[in-house]
């Protein structure tokens, strides 16, 4: 059957980052991908706005959640896949490179919890497999190059490309975090951009150059006709230059320590210490 999914996107501007809740309209089955648990770097407190709003959606739909699809350990926003886990069931799911990002920042933040073999999420998925959400078919493509653990999950004619891409008058993500490479992430953009020029993809993010409006959908053809950094005719050499130039000016993400810190663990937080308060670290010149 060609079943359509149905999507609702919900946009968290301290963060600039898209939840994306897809469904099967005939099953109700749903998938809840890139959700956000609300941080104050301020005062180190959590809060559930945003889950709350994914969560109300769910219930006023009568969806039943199966996934919680995560499409790299983001390093700007914590994930709230165990809060809403807890509430709706499912299962938090991610790419299985996320095992070689474990393996940097169990060391990075000296954290010996850390497993580096995934066990954090319920499902590891390799690029080639493919899922259920009711009638709808997931594909799971590898696409890394931002992270080693970056997956899209294709959908039909949508595609859930996570920092792999943004819209096309901002550009592609950054690949100077551990793991990343310019090479391999223009090779994963020309995966991306070999689909059917009609495909839909949804952003995980939107920076609004210029002060636009929020935009979280673009087209292949329009990313082949107008990225600004990789439409058609930018060969692997130049992306790959202009990218390594733009990396060096950039500032790390305010969130990338308490964001990683969580996201590698499944959105999990660190052990609570004798005192029952879990701790987040700052490695002090080690980034």
């Amino acid at each position: 059957m060609n079943t359509t999914a149905q999507i609702k996107t919900f946009f968290d501007p301290a963060t600039y980052t898209a939840t994306h809740i897809v469904s099967c309209p005939t099953t109700r089955r749903a998938a809840v991908i890139d959700s956000v648990l609300d941080y104050d770097p301020k005062s180190g407190r959590t809060s559930t706005r945003s889950a709350e709003q994914v969560l109300a959606y769910v219930q006023q739909e009568a969806l039943s959640v199966d996934w919680h699809l995560e499409t790299h350990a983001h390093a700007d926003h914590l994930s709230a896949a165990p809060w809403l886990r807890e509430r709706l069931g499912g299962q938090i799911a991610i790419g299985d490179h996320i095992q070689q990002v474990q393996k940097v920042f169990k060391g990075v933040f000296n954290a010996p919890d850390i497993s580096g073999d995934g066990r954090e999420f319920d499902v590891l998925f390799k690029g080639g497999d493919q899922f259920k959400i009711g009638e709808l078919t997931v594909d799971v493509l590898h696409t890394p190059g931002h992270t080693p653990a970056c997956v899209t999950y294709l959908v039909g004619d949508d595609a859930f490309v996570g920092d792999t891409l943004f819209m096309p008058d901002y550009g592609t993500a950054r690949c100077d975090f551990p793991g990343g490479n310019a090479n391999t992430l223009y090779q994963s953009i020309h995966r991306l951009l070999a689909l059917p020029g009609h495909t839909r993809l949804h952003m995980c993010h939107d920076y609004q150059p210029g002060g636009r409006e929020v935009k979280l959908v673009s087209t292949v053809a329009e990313q082949r006709a107008a990225n600004v950094h990789v439409h058609e005719g930018i060969s692997e050499a130049e992306f790959v230059a202009m990218r390594t130039a733009r990396d060096k000016t950039l500032d790390m993400p305010v969130l990338i320590l308490p964001s990683v810190q969580v996201n590698v663990r499944g959105g999990h937080f660190p052990p609570a210490e004798d005192n029952g308060v879990s701790y987040l670290k700052i490695p002090l010149n080690a980034l």
